[in-house]
């Protein structure tokens, strides 16, 4: 978010709990506007819009959430409160109801002191730019927002049922009735967040032997040295358990990240690789291609390659991804950082579903995601993350400019760089791919220290 108007980023509206649009008082005014813009749609078995609400566990969520819904409630939706369950679960309660719309209170990885809240359209998928537009110029007008009259108010009441619901979604998309876990030990990192009591009830139900962590939020530990931003966390986990296989959570549930038997971590890329070679072989991979974002590893090209197929990129982000993929017509896509998504399955990233997925591929195959995993033979990537102070055009940053077009001359094709800000936190991100990481090391460096000079705390 910044001063010039913009309410939306990357996923939704993020920031500082208790600060700009995320106090009481915003939040009120945004689920009244959000009522006039997405209550269009009645539910099955309602006379008035349905809107499903769920977060996550950090300390302001029972906050926005009573200030969100009660802004809809005087705009004349039935809220439907889901309490503590994973982002995918909202979607999919609010394709099941036949809901207008359903809400999320999350700020996803980031820590327990930001807050944000998203938004699923009726058909489960995240609202399109023009329709964030929309919301955001009615956010900012300042005019006031229509009440409902005393009559034709909403009201707020629980959604009973909704963790179950969602669990026995997860378990129908599983291709075996048998519980293919049994005698498998599995660890399990809920980042303190939103999964603590679906993806235990899930794992457990296929049969693992379960060992469970950070499953205890308090409001203030979510993603707190856990979780699928800190894979070390689930890597410590599996060696000392014994664990054949691990599963981290981000503090919403949309992500996943995997660790093999050796406590070594799996991402994203690694993740759709052995994805994409399992269907591809069983002729259900959509055009034997995926959608990945630009900052996925180039060696999955090569994987998809000979696969008969390719890999196609778009922008960073799981809506972007999923967008390609309903255009395209394929069925798999993801992010390097843990969005997958199955869209057999599933309309968003959806990290349990993600992670049953694989470990079916695992029990499948009969091997370890030590070896599934030599499907994709990375090329280098060195990234740089920081904190950024400002957020001007990239073509102001002099210095990293030169730096970086020195770099891409020099990898020409045979490797890229990546600059951009990030749309969800105050920080720049860099990427670099190609053969030699030494040079990848010296040349982020350099280019770090140089945007560090201008911008950076």
């Amino acid at each position: 978010m910044s001063s010039s108007g913009q309410l939306f980023g990357t996923d939704g509206i993020r920031g500082v709990a208790n600060a700009g649009p995320l106090t009481p008082e915003s939040a009120v005014r945004l689920g009244q506007i959000a009522a006039a813009h997405l209550g269009r749609v009645k539910g099955d078995q309602a006379d008035w819009p349905v809107c499903v609400m769920g977060r996550d566990t950090r300390l302001s969520g029972t906050m926005l959430e009573a200030a969100v819904a009660s802004g809809l409630a005087s705009a004349g939706v039935d809220v439907r409160l889901a309490g503590v369950i994973p982002t995918p679960a909202v979607a999919y309660l609010t394709t099941k109801l036949g809901a207008a719309f359903g809400i999320v209170i999350s700020a996803s990885h980031n820590p327990y002191e930001d807050n944000g809240i998203k938004f699923f359209g009726p058909d489960g998928y995240k609202l399109d730019d023009a329709t964030e537009l929309a919301i955001e110029k009615a956010y900012f007008s300042g005019a006031e927002v229509e009440r409902a009259t005393p009559g034709k108010m909403g009201r707020i009441d629980p959604l009973d049922g909704a963790e179950e619901t969602y669990v026995q979604r997860v378990l129908g998309t599983v291709q075996t009735d048998a519980p293919f876990l049994k005698g498998m030990k599995i660890a399990l990192d809920c980042a303190h967040g939103a999964s603590v009591r679906t993806s235990p009830h899930v794992l457990a139900h296929l049969g693992a032997d379960l060992v469970v962590d950070y499953n205890l939020p308090t409001g203030r530990n979510i993603n707190a040295d856990c979780g699928a931003t800190h894979p070390e966390a689930i890597g410590r986990l599996v060696r000392e358990s014994g664990a054949v296989a691990g599963v981290s959570h981000d503090g919403d549930a949309d992500r996943v990240i995997l660790c093999d038997e050796t406590g070594s971590a799996l991402d994203g890329d690694e993740i759709l690789a052995i994805a994409a070679t399992f269907l591809a072989k069983r002729n259900r991979l959509s055009a034997n291609s995926i959608v990945a974002t630009v900052m996925s590893n180039f060696g999955l090209n090569d994987t998809l390659r000979a696969l008969g197929g390719e890999v196609v990129r778009c922008g960073v982000g799981d809506r972007q991804v999923i967008e390609v993929m309903r255009r395209r017509g394929l069925n798999l896509g993801g992010e390097q950082s843990g969005h997958l998504i199955f869209h057999d399955h599933t309309t968003t990233g959806d990290g349990i579903i993600a992670a049953v997925q694989i470990l079916e591929i695992m029990a499948a195959e009969g091997k370890p995601l030590s070896e599934l995993r030599r499907c994709l033979i990375k090329y280098p990537q060195v990234r740089r993350d920081f904190r950024v102070r400002s957020k001007p055009p990239l073509s102001e940053l002099n210095e990293a400019s030169r730096l970086l077009s020195e770099t891409e001359a020099a990898l020409g094709e045979r490797g890229r760089v990546l600059l951009r800000y990030s749309g969800t936190e105050p920080k720049i991100r860099l990427l670099l791919e190609g053969p030699d990481e030494a040079f990848l090391q010296t040349q982020g460096d350099a280019i770090a220290a140089a945007i560090q000079e201008q911008i950076g705390i």
